[in-house]
């Protein structure tokens, strides 16, 4: 990686709504919040976890590295990149081989930045998308592995994700390129050791991003948009930061309540689980449950949502479990 700049942070805030503008980058004074027990995320594995594959023969170990060797000559590039974006799930050690073969990594990020001038005005086209997207995916691999996750955060290679985050075409190519990015993010704060990760994403803007994805996007990146901002809270340094001023409590908390009156109308069930697990988790915090006691959404409090959860026991106990924590003394 020896020669690449990471893209400094653009203030994309400064392009969003005024709700958005208020994150400060500081960490000081957290205080310990209590942890909140296991709750089971309905994100499809497929999108974040690459499962263990069949051991590989030495056959098949040399067409990987002739596959990744061609991912440095411009014209073999793309089929490359194709082909080992689908055999990524087979091949467990491809984030190593990637990682840590000479010019690779340059080469994905070259394929990522060779976009950017599409982005404004809004000028990509399906192929282009297909085409970055599968160098995305190789990110993806790298991202989810244990060993060269934290490699990956060092290099600041997220950051070069986030001005697909900051799009807002609805048009496919794009909100194809929104989804993969958030899958690579969604991949980093998967693990169960993501202290590190939260850390990093704080120190970025990756929360008014998904804010805004989760306002804006279709229901897809809607539900991997809340399922990062999900794993953010759910560490107690992520839900300390959240609930550390007003200005933060409070564009997490109109985005997660136009969520709510938005799931009257469409019944998406698989976002309003991750709505209520980000209220419950908000309510560990004592001012944040002070501020939720005013301004909970009357559609969470009264049965508008019980005929979609009746067979969800687990989404309804959370959503007792909030409401009892508000009415706690």
């Amino acid at each position: 990686m020896a020669g690449l700049v990471s893209p400094k942070p653009i203030s994309y805030l400064q392009q969003t709504n005024s709700h958005y503008n208020n994150y400060a980058r500081t960490h000081q004074n957290f205080s310990d919040t209590p942890p909140l027990s296991n709750i089971p995320h309905p994100i499809p594995q497929s999108q974040f976890t690459p499962g263990p594959g069949p051991t590989t023969s030495v056959q098949e170990d040399g067409k990987i590295y002739g596959l990744v060797i061609d991912l440095l000559d411009p014209n073999l590039r793309e089929s490359a990149l194709v082909e080992l974006s689908k055999k990524r799930e087979q091949y467990d050690d491809l984030a190593l081989v990637l990682w840590h073969s000479f010019g690779i990594m340059p080469a994905l990020l070259q394929e990522i930045v060779s976009v950017y001038p599409l982005l404004s005005p809004p000028n990509l086209t399906a192929h282009a998308s297909n085409r970055v997207c599968n160098a995305l995916a190789l990110l993806q691999c790298v991202a989810s592995h244990h060993e060269t996750r934290q490699l990956f955060l060092t290099a600041h290679i997220p950051l070069f994700l986030y001005p697909f985050l900051n799009t807002t075409s609805k048009t496919r190519p794009f909100e194809y390129l929104r989804l993969t990015s958030l899958g690579v993010i969604g991949a980093l704060v998967k693990q169960n050791d993501n202290s590190s990760v939260i850390h990093f994403l704080l120190s970025t803007e990756i929360i008014p991003l998904c804010l805004r994805i989760m306002e804006t996007g279709s229901e897809l990146s809607k539900t991997v948009a809340i399922f990062i901002v999900q794993k953010i809270l759910l560490d107690e340094t992520g839900l300390t930061y959240i609930c550390h001023t007003y200005e933060r409590f409070y564009a997490v908390g109109t985005v997660l309540s136009n969520m709510v009156n938005q799931l009257v109308e469409t019944q998406a069930v698989r976002l309003l689980k991750h709505v209520v697990r980000c209220y419950l988790r908000l309510s560990d915090n004592l001012r944040a449950r002070e501020a939720l006691r005013a301004c909970l959404p009357e559609p969470l409090r009264d049965q508008t949502f019980s005929q979609l959860l009746k067979g969800d026991m687990v989404t309804k106990r959370c959503l007792t479990t909030l409401l009892n924590n508000l009415n706690e003394a």
